[in-house]
């Protein structure tokens, strides 16, 4: 197994268990929500490659606290993992940039974070939870959208332009996470009505 295969190995199994844990932690609502439900995947990320740089998972947290807020004029956190797949020079992440924010701080500074040979970079807390063993090669790092524009809604999606020294520009479409539950919408068709009748004696 070349160093590549095994960095690379590292970081898909990080993102794999990112999606095992959102997908366990909105189990306990399976059954609840009828075929007639407005349904979002946990980990919905979009991803880019070029030149040497892997972009994984890019998407925009979900407000977990009163820090953060998807309302114009708020701040939200932005989650990806950008690899560096080259075997021997290093990368800089110089600027995130997106028209739907007016501002966007990479770990508190205006500037970049370099990324090493076979080594990965990484935001967002929930990220932080899941790659907690030493010898993974990804850092760390907080990246927050400021004063956030109007179209920024869950289950939407906005563009986003990561520059590096090297690779150059790579703009994705992220989407805006829906969160751990779901807006539920009933009807005359959806499955509730059916139970209220096998309720009542109905068959």
């Amino acid at each position: 197994m070349t160093a590549l295969n095994a960095s690379t190995r590292r970081v898909a199994t990080a993102v794999a268990l990112a999606a095992a844990a959102a997908i366990s932690l909105s189990a306990c609502s399976a059954g609840q929500i009828t075929q007639t439900a407005t349904q979002v995947a946990a980990v919905n990320g979009n991803y880019a490659n070029q030149g040497d740089i892997a972009l994984r998972n890019v998407h925009v947290l979900f407000p977990d606290s009163e820090e953060y807020s998807l309302e114009p004029g708020g701040t939200a956190a932005l989650a990806f993992i950008a690899v560096n797949e080259n075997e021997s020079e290093p990368e800089r992440l110089t600027r995130i940039s997106t028209d739907y924010a007016k501002s966007v701080t990479i770990a508190g500074e205006a500037g970049g974070r370099v990324i090493d040979p076979q080594t990965s970079l990484g935001a967002g807390v929930r990220a932080a939870t899941v790659l907690d063993n030493p010898e993974d090669p990804t850092q760390l790092i907080l990246v927050t959208l400021n004063d956030l524009s109007e179209g920024v809604r869950p289950g939407l999606t906005i563009p986003v332009t990561f520059t590096f020294a090297k690779a150059g520009d790579i703009t994705v479409q992220v989407p805006v996470d829906a969160g751990p539950r779901t807006e539920r919408h009933e009807s005359e068709k959806s499955g509730n009505e059916g139970a209220a009748h096998l309720d009542s004696g109905g068959h």
